[in-house]
């Protein structure tokens, strides 16, 4: 790439650090949002490991599509039932066949889905969810990017965003969903968190599955969600001067005995759908004070989708820059076109407090230079997406 292309702007400060207030939200992993997200990785994941064990190398494929419609539940504290299972739509595009040979599309999709909901959620049953594949054929124009030779092309016209490093008020929200999940077994794994920084407070909204099982009575529900409060509390206490107020479950009427109770700790078990890219970043964070992608990243191949790409490289280039430049704040946005090469983006616009602007060039080249090796680790799982 032509690192003299790179445009830069050097800031002052970290412009959120400056703003009075900050809003940053976490969808937990059991979210339906992130149930797809999730399902839509690793259905790509083990689709790319299909095609370099059986071809050698990793075939077009896009599989950011899959939706979530909730099931039935009747729950009651000590337990209720399963009316209707979860309904997981798992659609897009993949290489269906090669000289000849059927892929087994399908199958692997649906073994990969529930292979990650048996790894992910330990209050869902099997039998809780039922899988549609729906997967078709790539276009032939997208799969001549991956067939020719020579330097991989972006398959699509996109945008990629990244910052470092995280703020104060990102550390705690997306800190605080696994801590919980951690440490109260009672909850399941639809913990949401929303965080509202004013200049001398942080405001915590947190919506956290209570699983039946767990409470006999309404006593014992309400004693949870103290428990979820006093952890939240005492977690963002100890991360920040700013005053803290928790407040859990906020739509409970405890009167009328109207609570968040669930049987799988999930709310896609009745009333809450979900659908791919809805949810967090790549850093794990909603974070409308700071730049963003629309760009799905779950589910996109790892070889050729820069949507999903140069979201991580934008975010990786970031955080290089401010360790090894001790910046305070960067912020990096890609530009891709379809069909010039992934390592060659159209535009690359840097802004950042570091002053030693052929040093971050160099650095977010090298970052883009290293794409290959980075699509090994989606492969691998070693790459946070969501």
């Amino acid at each position: 790439m032509d690192v003299s292309a790179v445009s830069v702007s050097h800031l002052e400060r970290d412009p959120v650090s400056a703003r009075p207030t900050e809003v940053v939200e976490r969808k937990g992993l059991g979210h339906p949002d992130s149930i797809c997200d999730g399902i839509a990785e690793e259905v790509s994941r083990r689709l790319s490991q299909y095609y370099l064990e059986e071809f050698g190398h990793i075939l077009h494929h896009n599989t950011d599509s899959v939706q979530l419609v909730a099931g039935t539940t009747e729950p009651a504290f000590g337990g209720g039932e399963i009316v209707d299972p979860i309904y997981v739509l798992i659609s897009g595009r993949a290489t269906t066949t090669v000289d000849g040979r059927d892929v087994p599309v399908d199958n692997l999709a649906v073994d990969a889905a529930r292979d990650y909901i048996d790894a992910t959620f330990d209050d869902l049953p099997a039998d809780a969810v039922e899988f549609d594949p729906r997967i078709g054929e790539t276009s032939a124009d997208l799969k001549a990017l991956f067939d020719e030779q020579g330097a991989t092309r972006a398959n699509d016209t996109s945008i990629g965003v990244g910052y470092a490093p995280l703020s104060e008020t990102d550390r705690i929200v997306r800190g605080l969903e696994p801590a919980i999940r951690d440490e109260i077994p009672a909850v399941g794994e639809d913990i949401k968190v929303l965080g509202w920084r004013t200049d001398d407070e942080l405001r915590l909204t947190v919506a956290a599955a209570v699983v039946s099982r767990y409470v006999a009575t309404l006593a014992e529900y309400v004693d949870v969600v103290a428990q979820v409060e006093n952890l939240a509390s005492r977690y963002a206490s100890e991360r920040t001067e700013c005053d803290v107020h928790v407040d859990v479950n906020a739509a409970d009427d405890i009167d009328t005995e109207t609570v968040y109770l669930t049987e799988t700790g999930l709310s896609a078990e009745m009333g809450d759908d979900g659908n791919v890219g809805r949810g967090n970043r790549v850093n794990g964070l909603i974070t409308p004070h700071r730049s963003m992608s629309l760009e799905a990243t779950a589910g996109k191949n790892p070889v050729s989708h820069v949507g999903k790409l140069y979201n991580i490289v934008a975010t990786n280039a970031a955080e290089r820059i401010n360790q090894e430049l001790d910046a305070e704040y960067t912020g990096i946005k890609l530009l891709s076109q379809i069909g010039a090469p992934v390592t060659d983006p159209q535009a690359i616009d840097v802004e950042t407090t570091a002053r030693d602007d052929d040093e971050l060039r160099r650095l977010v080249a090298a970052e883009l230079e290293g794409i290959d090796s980075l699509a090994r680790e989606i492969v691998a799982g070693d790459v946070q997406l969501f």
